[in-house]
C-alpha cells in the first residue's frame, strides 16, 4: 500500500489547520510505524468510513495514496483496543461521524508505546487537551489532574472493571506520580519520521 506521509496529507487537507485534520493526518502518516494489526490508516474503520474521511478532510489527495481502515479478528491487544473505543465513544460530546472517526483515530494511536499526542502526530499535548475537551467533554472533564492521557484512559478503563492498579491511596502520594503527570515534552512524531523518510 502507498501510504501518504503528513505533508501529502497536509496538503491535500480542505483545512490544513484545523485540530482535527491535523490528528487524522498524523495517525494515518503514523501507520507504518505501528505493529500490525494497527498499521492501517485508521484501525477498526470500514472502507465506507475511510472513504468518507478521506472525501472530507483529504479531498486533494492524490489516488496514487491508499487509505485502509479493517481490523483482523484474533489481533494482538484486540481487548484493549475495543475498549477503547467504547470508552470514546460512550463519552462523544456530539454524536457525529467526525466524533465516531476521531474515537476510532485515538484507539489506533493509543496502540503505540509514545505520549498519545506524539503517536496522534500532534505538535503537542495542549492541541490533544483542545480535541478531548471538544469531542469528549464528558470524558475530559473527569481528566481533573491533567494526568496523562494514556494513563487516564486505562486508569478509566479499570476503575469500570473495578480493577485497582493504583500503588498509592491518592496521586499525590504515589512513587510513580511523574508517569502518570508531569512535563511530556518531546518532539512531534511526524517531524521525526518526516526528516527520516528520506534516508530510507
Amino acid at each position: 500500500m502507498n501510504n501518504p506521509g503528513y505533508m501529502e496529507l497536509v496538503e491535500a487537507a480542505r483545512h490544513p489547520a484545523d485540530p482535527v485534520t491535523l490528528a487524522f493526518a498524523g495517525v494515518i502518516a503514523l501507520a507504518p510505524t505501528r505493529a500490525a494489526p494497527y498499521d492501517v490508516s485508521i484501525a477498526g474503520l470500514d472502507a465506507a468510513a475511510v472513504y468518507a474521511l478521506r472525501a472530507r478532510h483529504f479531498p486533494r489527495l492524490p489516488a496514487s495514496f491508499e487509505l485502509a481502515g479493517g481490523y483482523g479478528s484474533g489481533g494482538a491487544r484486540e481487548d484493549e483496543f475495543s475498549d477503547l473505543v467504547g470508552l470514546l465513544l460512550e463519552h462523544r460530546t456530539l454524536v457525529d461521524e467526525e466524533s465516531t472517526w476521531l474515537a476510532y483515530a485515538t484507539a489506533t494511536a493509543s496502540m503505540s508505546e509514545n505520549h498519545l499526542w506524539q503517536d496522534m502526530g500532534l505538535p503537542d499535548r495542549a492541541m490533544l487537551s483542545w480535541l478531548m475537551s471538544r469531542h469528549f467533554t464528558n470524558l475530559a472533564v473527569r481528566n481533573t489532574g491533567d494526568m496523562k492521557w494514556k494513563k487516564f484512559f486505562y486508569k478509566q478503563l479499570c476503575e469500570r472493571a473495578e480493577i485497582n492498579v493504583c500503588k498509592a491511596p491518592s496521586c499525590g502520594v504515589c512513587a510513580d506520580y511523574s508517569v502518570c503527570f508531569g512535563p511530556e515534552h518531546a518532539e512531534p512524531r511526524v517531524l521525526v519520521e518526516t526528516r527520516r523518510a528520506p534516508h530510507e
